[in-house]
């Protein structure tokens, strides 16, 4: 028994990063329990995000033909190199990687996803030597924190976005803690990759430049400049020649470019107006948000609440005379400043908030980690020291050391459990047998009806236009049922266009195929014309053009 005890304590941090693993895949199991179901009823299509159509296509093409064979665009655009989306096919690595060695199918990428955050759970707690009660702190935010769950049973590259940030955070936490180049040379590889992936997030590249610079001073300036260059023209390139031209432009650089074209003065005031409008905006999503639950204002205040329990850590260690962790805290609470000004500033609100959701993320085990703990003095304090002195001082520090997460967590409780009542944005999709019959059926059907063109491929082919919405004769607005381009064979493309743009051009669409509201003007048109029906269902019907 004393073996078993020696050798329990001398390998606990394993075993407990090991328990912790199993934190995000004990949080979906008890979610679906909840509602009377498994993991494994999980079904994208029953989803009404459709963002998930377009990455879990697109994944399926590559998987099975090294890219897809038909143009993933927005009214009919392609990028000028494969046939990728608007966003960065970097996205897709982990899921690309998981369906070559697994397979693909509507389950593949929850099961990624899973897989995914529990390696980042496992690797933080391992890296930053988390105690058993930073191990409940983590526990406690993690669960009171759906979107967790909802993204992870989902088909959306949130998760791989979260997984990274938290490893990042990890890799500095333990860089601190005791610094070794590996660590550095991770943080580095791991805010590159993640660039790529999302551009905002390069500002987290921006602490270990400051480390390496400290630590070489002019030949740290210029390694750090020559991995931040390298990282972003390779952006540049990936999002000039491999993402298609979205419906509008993705990233909102009027009030910059207004400097250029109307001068500092008047760009100035056109400034100010687009800030004072925007944060006005954003404040009045946070009060629905308090009052009523919309997401979108949730979203807000989970991050403004966050970001002030950083800062305010920060300077709490700045000063204890805490360097290490002060630096550490308050790049975050950078981190987070710079992705609020560029929601501000850049992003539509809706469409950003989600964005958003990255920094939450991060800041969760962020909170976790924090301790209250003496003045460090001249000396520099190490992170995993305990607070000391007497009992009653170890106590109000224990306290202190909770507050954040207390906080936090009664805020998570009132606006993503007792608030959350928008099932868009937090409610899980289950299988219903109804609509996986339309799917199946649908699938046979254009197996048969739209055969693969594997000859001068990418082209429009293989392109289904999904249009997106339409209307009726008495101006019923008819929304297109998507979820039947599950069934669509692996390689083809999808390009979402809107109903304006493929009435106006109808003569001169390049796709083979167009998916439309059955009953609207566009279905009435394909009629009028006596094109071929390939299937229809569920509200929506696929017409050959050519």
């Amino acid at each position: 028994m004393e073996r078993l005890r020696n050798h329990f304590c001398k390998h606990i941090r394993i075993y407990r990063a090991l328990l912790m693993a199993l934190l995000p895949l004990l949080c979906c199991v008890v979610r679906c329990l909840l509602t009377e179901h498994t993991i494994a009823d999980i079904y994208l299509p029953a989803s009404d995000w459709n963002d998930e159509l377009f990455y879990y296509k697109q994944v399926e093409g590559m998987i099975k033909y090294g890219y897809p064979y038909g143009y993933f665009g927005f009214n009919e655009s392609h990028a000028q190199i494969l046939s990728f989306a608007a966003w960065s096919p970097v996205l897709f690595w982990p899921w690309l990687l998981w369906g070559l060695i697994f397979g693909w199918n509507l389950l593949s990428p929850v099961y990624c996803n899973i897989f995914l955050l529990s390696l980042a759970v496992f690797l933080f707690v391992w890296l930053t030597k988390a105690s058993g009660k930073q191990c409940a702190k983590i526990a406690v935010l993690f669960a009171l924190f759906p979107l967790f769950t909802r993204y992870m049973m989902s088909s959306m590259p949130e998760i791989t976005c979260f997984s990274m940030v938290i490893v990042f955070f990890g890799f500095a936490y333990s860089y601190y803690q005791k610094e070794n180049m590996g660590k550095l040379a991770a943080m580095f590889a791991l805010s590159s990759v993640m660039t790529l992936m999302r551009p905002y997030l390069i500002v987290f590249m921006a602490l270990p430049m400051l480390i390496l610079i400290r630590k070489k001073r002019w030949v740290g300036l210029i390694a750090s400049l020559g991995i931040g260059g390298i990282t972003g023209v390779l952006y540049i390139c990936i999002n000039r020649f491999l993402a298609a031209e979205y419906f509008t432009a993705l990233f909102d650089t009027s009030w910059l470019t207004n400097f250029i074209r109307h001068g500092l003065v008047r760009g100035f005031q056109e400034f100010v107006d687009k800030f004072t409008y925007s944060l006005a905006d954003f404040f009045r999503n946070c009060y629905q948000g308090l009052t009523s639950g919309l997401a979108t204002g949730a979203f807000f205040i989970g991050f403004l609440v966050v970001m002030v329990l950083v800062l305010g850590y920060a300077v709490y260690c700045f000063g204890r005379k805490d360097w290490k962790e002060g630096i550490l805290y308050g790049h975050l609470a950078l981190c987070f400043f710079a992705m609020w000004m560029a929601l501000l500033l850049m992003y539509k609100m809706q469409e950003g908030s989600k964005h958003l959701l990255t920094f939450i993320a991060v800041g969760i085990f962020a909170l976790a980690m924090m301790e209250a703990k003496p003045r460090a003095g001249r000396g520099r304090a190490d992170l995993s020291s305990a607070a000391s002195g007497k009992p009653v001082v170890r106590r109000l520090a224990g306290i202190g050391g909770c507050l954040p997460v207390i906080i936090c967590a009664a805020v998570f409780a009132y606006l993503y459990l007792w608030k959350a009542e928008t099932a868009y944005d937090y409610q899980l999709c289950f299988r219903s047998e109804e609509l996986a019959a339309e799917i199946d059926r649908a699938k046979l059907e254009m197996e048969a009806g739209m055969p693969l063109q594997t000859q001068n491929v990418p082209g429009y082919e293989n392109d289904v236009i999904w249009v997106l919405s339409d209307s009726s004769e008495d101006g019923e607005w008819l929304v297109t049922d998507y979820q039947l381009l599950y069934s669509l064979p692996a390689g083809f493309g999808i390009s979402c266009c809107d109903a304006e743009y493929v009435l106006s051009s109808f003569d001169e669409l390049q796709s083979k195929y167009i998916c439309t509201a059955a009953g609207g003007q566009i279905d009435r048109l394909c009629q009028e014309r006596g094109l071929t029906v390939v299937t229809e269902g569920l509200n929506a019907v696929i017409y050959q053009l050519r």
